[in-house]
């Protein structure tokens, strides 16, 4: 069974059931006054006739009497102790013959049906001092016997019940048909609004499989399923839209890097390729190229290797791979590298300018990568004679590791892409015949790992400052 349809029989379900608790309640009220009000009447017009019959003192008077309670609409018998009539009005010659001992012994039944018992009666405070009877058939007759004071007789009221028992049936028979009507009517509007309701669960199942089908993740939810973004389906819809657009930028990012690495590798193994083919095809060459040609390949093996390494580290830190977790001295991680560093220098000055104890909780070969590529950056762009300046401090309850350099800066618009794979300035670029563009993406990856990040700031021709921050221990 589909949703919508499951939604349509509940809601019409549902509905069609409170009507029909209305619709049956309804009944139960409007019939249980109608008998109750007939009961009224009845007793009514015997205590009343009853009355009238105590002030008279003839046979004469009495059949006067009896004659004009006509006029209240009810028949009139009068019974002796024995149950013989012995005296009644025209229209009770017309009710059928009772027992009046039977009818004084018996509790009767009432005269409406079982469900009109949940109405409240209508005459709740009113309590008949005589006794109703039901006489069944085709025309159902009710009773009351009421003792004549004073007399060994009972007044007997008889009214007729037809018109009521038919009206209170024609109105059950309205009842039923609206409770059917009503449940049918609720169904097929259940039918429209699910259908209303769930078009955007649609237009979502649409938009999944054609996706799946073109594998464009560009695709997005139609604005029609947007819209109503207040309700559970509109933010539904637009979490997907925002879940596809994730998507579409990681699926963008996967082919540029992939694009990308195929192009930072095909240089150096095309370099190496071309050297090898030189020193296999010309076997005669001078000892100098030949030494050349063999260092050219090793440089472009290294670069390579360098490559290989930092795309290993930017896929492990695409899958989330954690880092280890010990205490690390940041300032004996300094010193440690200012000697790595010395071997990198060709001509730049290395300077410490300060140097505070620091302790992290790091991964502490990651940490010591990330200083050095700070550092390899700010030797490899400054020019021989330039200064590279390091120092480490304590501030607010992070370590602030920099490296400023006197070397040829970044341009202004340079600036917000250096963090970016593979990117490298012009300028860079020329000056960097070894860089592979992934050192700035792995700084800042490892730094975020230790709940830091890394800044650049930079002016053309002046040197460019690279800070480190990481949360200390």
């Amino acid at each position: 069974m589909s949703l919508r349809l499951r939604l349509a029989v509940w809601y019409g379900g549902l509905t069609g059931l409170l009507i029909l608790l209305v619709c049956a309640y309804s009944y139960a009220v409007h019939s249980r006054a109608h008998y109750d009000e007939m009961d009224g009447s009845l007793a009514g017009s015997a205590q009343h006739v009853a009355e009238e019959l105590a002030l008279t003192s003839t046979a004469a008077a009495r059949g006067e009497v009896l004659h004009a309670s006509q006029l209240l609409g009810s028949a009139m018998r009068i019974y002796g102790r024995d149950g013989v009539v012995r005296l009644q009005t025209e229209s009770g010659a017309l009710a059928p013959a009772v027992d009046l001992r039977d009818l004084l012994a018996a509790t009767a039944p009432p005269p409406y049906a079982a469900i009109a018992r949940l109405a409240p009666p209508l005459h709740r405070d009113r309590r008949p001092s005589g006794a109703f009877g039901l006489v069944p058939g085709n025309v159902r007759w009710r009773l009351y016997a009421l003792a004549l004071p004073g007399e060994s007789e009972y007044l007997v009221a008889v009214a007729r019940l037809g018109m009521i028992d038919s009206a209170v049936g024609r109105f059950g028979q309205i009842m039923l048909l609206m409770a059917g009507v009503g449940t049918a009517l609720a169904f097929f509007l259940g039918w429209l609004l699910a259908a209303h309701a769930l078009r955007p669960v649609g237009l979502l199942t649409e938009t999944a499989a054609a996706i799946a089908r073109s594998r464009e993740f560009s695709r997005r939810v139609p604005a029609e399923a947007v819209k109503p973004a207040g309700d559970e389906l509109g933010r539904l819809a637009a979490t997907f839209n925002e879940m596809l657009g994730s998507l579409d930028q990681a699926y963008r990012m996967q082919q540029r890097f992939v694009s990308d690495a195929s192009h930072e590798l095909r240089a150096p193994l095309t370099a190496i390729q071309a050297n090898l083919e030189l020193l296999r095809d010309r076997r005669d060459m001078p000892a100098e190229e030949r030494e050349w040609a063999t260092r050219e390949a090793a440089l472009e093996a290294g670069r390579m290797a360098r490559l290989v390494a930092d795309l290993l580290a930017l896929a492990r830190a695409d899958a989330g791979v954690p880092l280890r977790r010990e205490p690390v001295e940041l300032d004996r991680l300094v010193m440690e590298v200012i000697g790595e560093a010395r071997f990198l220098a060709h001509g730049q000055l290395l300077e410490i300018r300060q140097l505070e104890p620091s302790t992290i909780e790091g991964d502490r070969d990651r940490l010591k990568q990330l200083f050095l590529i700070l550092v390899d950056n700010s030797i490899k762009y400054t020019p021989p004679g330039g200064r590279v300046r390091l120092s480490l401090r304590r501030e607010e309850g992070v370590a602030v590791f920099v490296v400023e350099d006197t070397g040829a800066g970044i341009p202004p618009d340079a600036l917000p892409h250096v963090f970016e794979r593979f990117y490298r300035a012009d300028a860079a670029r020329s000056g960097d015949p070894g860089g592979t563009g992934l050192g700035l993406p792995i700084a800042s990856w490892i730094a975020a790992q230790h709940g830091g990040s890394v800044e650049i700031e930079s002016t053309v021709g002046r040197g460019t400052t690279a800070t480190a921050f990481l949360q200390l221990a």
